[in-house]
């Protein structure tokens, strides 16, 4: 797999190893799963900018690093008692975008991935003592042969693995930081630059944008929206009260929150946000919540329609019986796709709401990418 950011891998590479480069490339597990952990470096990836398995790794390298097992120490890794836990994680929160880190990646996903991207081998990245609490990264994905011949020889990439983690992160960085400014900018465009405020926000709202992205502006154009319609109710008839409609993001994207990602007070109205149109994943997130209404907000320019179409051709042949069926489609509330929220974006232009919604994203975007405005503290909560 060849993207932008793998010039970047093998530039590093060639750093040190010149000619022998692209040989180290292609045997390293490690230099190919970053690889494929890189993608969301480039613009318009739909690849997650995530680092909690990035980190996991980078935090056991950096401590086998520091500890001395590339200099005097070398070849003594194997009589180390391991870094301790507590540690690793301290060190990932350090890191940007890593304060709300929690131990998944640690402790089991970035084995698991690594597993799924290379099943026919038997190394994992991480190895560890469950009840000492203690980890080791696994030195053998660090050393390589490269070379022919009498010129084979050996060579340990742990300070290039150190170095590729670092130049993704300072480019997802650079361009977060694009993002925020540019957001600050367009929210005190006039109104006669609202051309341009649509402009940017189209392409925010693109099927092929970081889904956090799409879920954030998402929220920000609905919140805005409901937010000047009201309702009338009451504990009985003579308490009736007038009350605006609050969207809430209960969580962050790709969070185990049953199947919620927005919800609306006093009404108890339940949003999702999908990036696919696929009823086994529809239905999966109806079941999750016994089949309460869900409105799907879905990252597609398909008519609503032809999405509802779609859902109950996948529903009939999958179920075949209509009573089933019926209840699986009832629970559908509502599916905004991308044109509808367009046009809402549109409407809420022309009532100078742009510098509202602009904020919102801003708050969303540093909650959901672990960055505190300076001067601010970071709440460590669940990845």
């Amino acid at each position: 797999m060849n993207h932008p950011f793998t010039e970047i891998i093998l530039a590093i590479l060639r750093k040190r190893f010149r000619g022998a480069a692209k040989d180290i490339f292609e045997k390293s597990l490690l230099v190919q799963y970053l690889n494929v952990k890189t993608r969301s470096a480039n613009s318009g990836s739909k690849s997650r900018g995530a680092f909690a398995n990035h980190y996991a790794l980078y935090v056991l390298i950096e401590d086998y690093i520091t500890k001395g097992f590339l200099s005097k120490k070398r070849g003594d890794y194997k009589g180390y008692a391991g870094a301790r836990f507590t540690d690793l994680l301290q060190r990932q929160r350090e890191l940007p975008f890593g304060a709300k880190l929690q131990n998944h990646a640690l402790n089991s996903r970035l084995n698991d991935e690594f597993a799924k991207y290379f099943p026919t081998s038997d190394l994992r990245p991480i190895l560890r003592d469950q009840v000492a609490q203690r980890y080791w990264i696994n030195e053998r994905l660090l050393l390589l042969r490269v070379g022919t011949g009498r010129n084979v020889r050996e060579v340990n990439i742990a300070k290039e693995i150190i170095e590729i983690i670092n130049k993704y992160v300072e480019t997802k960085k650079a361009a977060f930081d694009g993002f925020i400014k540019t957001c600050r900018e367009i929210a005190i465009l006039p109104l006669e630059r609202s051309q341009d405020v649509i402009d940017f926000v189209t392409s925010q709202l693109k099927p092929n944008v970081d889904a956090r992205i799409f879920e954030i502006v998402s929220f920000a154009i609905l919140k805005a929206h409901y937010e000047e319609q009201t309702v009338f109710w009451g504990w009985s008839t003579k308490k009736i009260k007038k009350e605006f409609l609050m969207l809430y993001k209960t969580g962050r994207t790709n969070a185990n929150d049953g199947g919620i990602d927005f919800v609306m007070k006093p009404l108890g109205r339940f949003f999702q946000v999908t990036e696919i149109v696929d009823a086994n994943k529809y239905f999966l997130d109806i079941d999750k919540v016994h089949r309460f209404p869900l409105t799907f907000v879905v990252k597609s320019v398909d008519p609503e329609a032809t999405i509802q179409k779609q859902l109950r051709q996948e529903a009939q042949r999958k179920h075949g019986v209509n009573a089933v069926v019926e209840k699986y489609m009832g629970a559908v509330e509502d599916i905004i796709n991308i044109p509808r929220l367009l046009g809402l974006f549109a409407q809420l232009v022309k009532k100078n709401k742009v510098k509202q919604i602009m904020n919102e994203i801003v708050l969303q975007s540093r909650v959901e990418f672990n960055v505190a405005e300076d001067g601010e503290d970071e709440l460590a909560t669940d990845e």
